[in-house]
């Protein structure tokens, strides 16, 4: 099969060489969009990551173009029109859980990160700066942690919460008897985030997800909480979050992902001046941590997207069940 990869880096190259079963794969380091979809003419199918765009123009496109299927090598798929995607007769695959484990503990690193103030006590050791003062964080043990989403991500997160000892609250329109029975509490949003000292996201961007912390919810938090979110950016209404943050409503806050993100993650501003000022406004901000979307950076994490990836293009090929299918 033919293949046209978007959004590409040289560790994409990397896995995806290393793992290929024998397809015939261009890298090309530009997003899918409207203006690049023109680039997959004499392609069999595209490869895409989390911030191409899969709408029912660029969908247009590729079916005129003879693309047959969509791989995304990830797991979120808010960025793909099912619908046109179904119309236009083309088929949606995904890697539903490539590693839940690596986003559950880069979430686990960021709250560790934030409360014990590591990367500012890093900074001021290497400027001889020994003092303790402005860097007590708080014992997580028997502390309050709202986990929103207790899908394969979350369930791993309630694991390694359960490790330092937290008293862990729930919310999912799915209950996993599973984490019932180890302790986790469910219950709706409002008594899930309840005098939690930790909330943190794990669920899915959809229509009824969207800006899910806004203004309202960010009411029944306790007052000084911290925020994670690995999820995706669409879940946080940020300006309402940068009012939490100056209130003090809001305590602290961690980002692997970012509602605009797709105008700057996986690229290197350092010598730019950068426009977007709500992500400006979160940098300034001394208690806010913000990653690139690394969650699921891991060794593990990238030879499971490569070895399903390919699985999904052979089970099509073959014309056999499409057990990841999302179209």
């Amino acid at each position: 099969m033919k293949i046209a990869t978007f959004s590409t880096h040289h560790y994409d190259e990397q896995f995806l060489n290393e793992y290929n079963t024998g397809h015939d794969i261009t890298f090309m380091k530009v997003p899918l969009n409207e203006q690049t979809a023109l680039l997959t003419k004499g392609f069999d199918a595209v490869c895409v990551f989390v911030n191409d765009v899969i709408n029912k123009a660029v969908l247009t496109v590729l079916a005129d173009n003879g693309v047959q299927l969509v791989v995304l090598r990830c797991a979120g798929f808010n960025n793909v029109d099912i619908k046109a995607a179904r119309e236009l007769g083309i088929s949606v695959v995904r890697v539903p859980a490539y590693s839940p484990e690596a986003v559950a503990e880069h979430a686990m690193a960021l709250i560790l990160t934030l409360n014990r103030k590591t990367h500012k006590a890093y900074n001021r050791i290497r400027e001889g700066n020994f003092s303790l003062e402005r860097l007590m964080g708080f014992n997580l043990h028997n502390r309050k942690a709202a986990v929103i989403g207790t899908g394969s991500i979350g369930k791993a997160f309630c694991k390694i919460l359960s490790g330092f000892g937290c008293n862990i609250a729930a919310f999912d329109i799915h209950l996993d008897p599973a984490l019932q029975q180890s302790g986790v509490v469910y219950g709706t949003l409002e008594e899930t985030l309840a005098d939690a000292d930790i909330v943190s996201l794990h669920c899915p961007l959809l229509e009824s997800t969207h800006h899910l912390i806004n203004a309202d919810t960010l009411k029944l938090f306790k007052p000084g909480a911290m925020l994670i979110n690995t999820s995706r950016g669409g879940l946080v209404h940020t300006s309402d979050v940068i009012e939490g943050l100056k209130s003090g409503q809001l305590g602290s806050l961690g980002l692997d992902v970012y509602e605009q993100e797709a105008n700057l993650f996986f690229r290197d501003f350092s010598e730019d001046i950068i426009q977007d000022d709500l992500i400006a406004r979160l940098i300034s901000f001394p208690n806010v941590l913000i990653t690139s979307h690394q969650g699921f950076f891991t060794k593990e994490a990238m030879e499971q997207i490569a070895v399903i990836s390919f699985k999904n293009i052979d089970a099509f090929v073959a014309n056999e069940e499409l057990v990841n299918k999302v179209v």
